[in-house]
């Protein structure tokens, strides 16, 4: 993973923390295991990228907190490619129990065995574990976690084992308001992050991101898919629409699609514009894009073939 190093270096990341996080990788070590997230897109913003590498190093949980779209998780995941830790994602809901995180009997070969959850792996390896929409979790769920991220760092496994944290675990908690089933987190809990909120990404490191993730993209249309978004963006912030088609996972699908043949309009309809469920703000939607799209855009146009 040199490549996000240099990819810091490009984002003029304090070289100090370039240096801490070699440190990290030489004192704990770099996995070869599966779970090392390969990110297909990378977290821009200098602040967010110094202040997130920080508390890593520092040994501090994170919690991300943010509206749609800001890339929490992506972030969550160019943090365990960097430090080349093994990633283990617990989204939660409410079926998730203490079971689903520090595991549970199970019955294998004859006999009843103790099989591992993802937080008791992820501390038992050194892992970073993301805990996604941590303010959906049930309180049974949240009792696992409190001794785990507070000072004790400890799971007590009742009838197997007490399991202390290893030094290079982190965890990196996200969290969306207004979601449904969402809720505010406890201060007990709370007090257990540092916490960064997440801006929206910039249009100029928005058409960097597009270009990036598409090489041949021509720089044009790179700033016009920004400004798309933008203007998405500004009609769901003054309400003329919801947030359901601002979407950037979406928009990056429908790119992908066009790139790969689909006429731009009908890969636009499948990513963004029929994320929505009425058919006024679908239109309103359509209208955005024709007023930013030109009609006679083909993938060839864009993509410089």
């Amino acid at each position: 993973m040199e490549d996000l190093l240099d990819f810091l270096r490009e984002q003029d990341i304090d070289e100090g923390l370039i240096d801490g996080v070699r440190d990290f990788r030489e004192k704990y070590g770099i996995s070869e295991d599966a779970r090392v997230p390969r990110p297909k897109f990378k977290y821009y913003g200098k602040e967010i990228w110094e202040k997130a590498i920080m508390a890593m190093l520092t040994g501090k949980n994170l919690l991300l907190t943010g509206s749609k779209a800001t890339g929490k998780n992506v972030l969550s995941e160019n943090l365990a490619a960097l430090f080349m830790k093994p990633a283990y994602y617990i989204s939660f809901h409410v079926n998730v129990d203490a079971a689903s995180l520090i595991g549970a009997d199970t019955f294998r070969n004859g006999q009843v065995e103790f099989r591992e959850g993802p937080v008791t792996r992820c501390a038992k390896e050194g892992g970073f574990a993301v805990l996604d929409e941590i303010n959906m979790a049930k309180n049974e769920a949240l009792a696992v976690l409190h001794s785990m991220l507070d000072y004790r760092r400890i799971i007590d496994i009742p009838g197997y084992d007490l399991i202390t944290v290893r030094p290079d675990a982190r965890f990196i908690a996200t969290m969306n308001y207004g979601y449904a089933g969402t809720r505010e987190i406890n201060e007990a809990l709370q007090s257990r992050f540092v916490v960064i909120q997440m801006p929206f990404i910039s249009k100029k490191s928005l058409a960097k991101l597009f270009r990036d993730t598409f090489p041949d993209m021509k720089e044009k249309y790179a700033d016009m898919f920004a400004e798309l978004f933008y203007d998405i963006k500004n009609k769901a912030d003054h309400s003329e629409i919801s947030e359901k088609p601002l979407d950037l996972r979406g928009m990056m699908d429908a790119i992908d699609m066009s790139h790969s043949g689909l006429e731009l309009n009908s890969a636009l309809d499948m990513g963004i514009v029929d994320k929505s469920s009425e058919e006024y703000e679908r239109q309103i939607v359509r209208d955005v894009i024709r007023s930013r799209v030109p009609k006679k855009v083909t993938s060839d146009s864009i993509f410089g073939r």
